[in-house]
């Protein structure tokens, strides 16, 4: 691996919740540091001293005239989910997704990158057996889990025929301070620091929770990791259901009033999805150090503060 005295990080959706711990971290090992966004950062994800970029990854023309500085590490957490299922949303997923990926290796391809890093997500397996391995033929069955499926598929294909140093990692569930409000955990925390009634599933899914700190380790130790073109799963290793979950915090809080069965569950949901993380143990030396009681616990105590609430 070739050593850089001070390098350049460039994250793609350096303003949403995992682009900014990216950058924190980065930070904090003094490295230079590039964002790419639609919108300047929200006043608590706004970090001194990196490059704030505007730009929209689908548009090709713009982004290179934007992109002219040398950039040793990509990661791109760019994303764009939709509630509605309309065929407008699908279409912005789709290009946000797919085409950006496409835009932004036609950009670096040829720029002597040490690495390029796509943040993947557990929804690429569909409805494969759980716990979820890397080399399942299992495709994807909502729109944002198709538009990463074939992101990862491109960026293989450009790995093998023109060697470009990607990784991929699938992430399952990430928590952790900061997170936008409607999350499972977040949104839990939330409304029972609030002690509201907050409507939910029967809560009989079995989901993985790996905490911020964690996922932004195993970012890093794929940037510098030698393994390139493979798939990574990312993820605690110790799945439990999401009414497990949700109750949990509600002991810890001491409040809050979920309503299990309120709500459907989703149009074909794969009930357990959690991952195999065998992988990255082997490949990129990384396992979780932070267990979901700490996790929740520093994730909580964040919300106290910004709810001002005992």
């Amino acid at each position: 691996m070739v050593k850089i005295r001070r390098p350049h990080i460039l994250v793609v959706g350096g303003t949403g919740f995992i682009g900014h711990s990216i950058l924190m971290t980065a930070k904090q090992k003094g490295w230079k540091l590039s964002s790419v966004s639609l919108k300047y950062p929200k006043k608590d994800r706004h970090i001194h001293g990196v490059k704030y970029i505007l730009a929209d990854v689908r548009n090709l023309p713009k982004l290179k005239k934007k992109l002219k500085d040398k950039y040793h590490y990509i990661v791109n957490s760019s994303g764009y989910g939709a509630k509605n299922s309309t065929l407008s949303e699908n279409q912005k997923i789709l290009e946000t997704h797919f085409l950006g990926v496409v835009n932004l290796i036609s950009i670096f391809e040829k720029k002597n990158i040490l690495k390029f890093v796509q943040i993947g997500t557990g929804d690429e397996y569909g409805f494969a057996k759980a716990p979820q391995k890397e080399d399942s033929k299992y495709l994807p069955f909502s729109t944002y889990g198709f538009a990463k499926y074939y992101s990862t598929q491109y960026l293989k294909m450009k790995y093998k025929t023109k060697n470009f140093p990607s990784i991929i990692l699938r992430l399952f569930l990430v928590y952790g301070p900061k997170q936008n409000n409607n999350k499972i955990v977040s949104h839990t925390i939330i409304n029972c620091l609030l002690n509201k009634k907050f409507n939910l599933s029967k809560g009989n899914q079995k989901r993985d929770y790996c905490y911020i700190e964690d996922v932004t380790r195993s970012i890093f130790s794929a940037l510098k990791s030698k393994t390139k073109g493979e798939i990574i799963n990312i993820g605690s290793g110790k799945p439990l259901t999401v009414r497990s979950l949700v109750k949990y915090i509600q002991k810890l809080v001491g409040r809050g009033k979920p309503i299990f069965g309120a709500l459907n569950y989703r149009k074909y949901e794969n009930m357990k999805v959690y991952p195999n993380i065998k992988k990255a143990t082997k490949k990129l030396h990384w396992r979780p150090k932070i267990s979901l009681e700490k996790g929740i616990k520093l994730t909580i105590n964040y919300y106290k503060n910004f709810l001002k609430v005992a």
